[in-house]
């Protein structure tokens, strides 16, 4: 018996060596995937911040332009408004829009609206009473009960 556990010590030794490698092989791979994204990802950030800058130079370079034919003020009037309405434009382009109903035609509960492409899939209406979980049919006067072989009889 005493060979048997000698042998059991060994396969639980060789068991804890093998988890530590694995461990230390996944930590390491880890290390080096995530330091490429950190270097990556600073990149990007050096890339929006040049673009930022680039963005004011145009602005500026537009406003000087508008002011040599119009009054400072109006010039930087005009810029700014530009610029304002381009972040609109830009905002709405990502935020998603909620789909409208045509005019003249009111929307219909427990029906899609089409998409721009026409492929609107119908949607069943919405029941005008919750559904009841866990409620017992009730029994059918001819004693059935309607309920099976599982159903209890009195």
């Amino acid at each position: 018996m005493q060979r048997w556990e000698h042998l059991e010590h060994l396969d639980r030794h060789l068991v804890d060596e093998l988890t530590q490698v694995a461990r230390e092989t996944v930590r390491d791979e880890l290390r080096e995937q995530t330091r490429k994204q950190r270097r990556r990802a600073a990149l990007y950030a050096a890339s929006g911040a040049v673009a930022l800058y680039a963005g004011a130079a145009v602005a500026l370079a537009a406003g000087l332009a508008l002011a040599l034919v119009l009054p400072d003020w109006a010039a930087a009037l005009i810029t700014a408004a530009v610029l304002g309405a381009l972040a609109l434009a830009l905002r709405n382009a990502a935020r998603p829009s909620a789909p409208r109903p045509a005019p003249g035609r009111a929307a219909v509960p427990g029906q899609r609206h089409a998409a721009p492409g026409g492929t609107a899939a119908p949607v069943p209406p919405m029941p005008s009473v919750p559904p009841t979980t866990g409620a017992v049919p009730p029994r059918r006067p001819d004693g059935d009960g309607g309920g099976g072989p599982e159903a209890p009889r009195a």
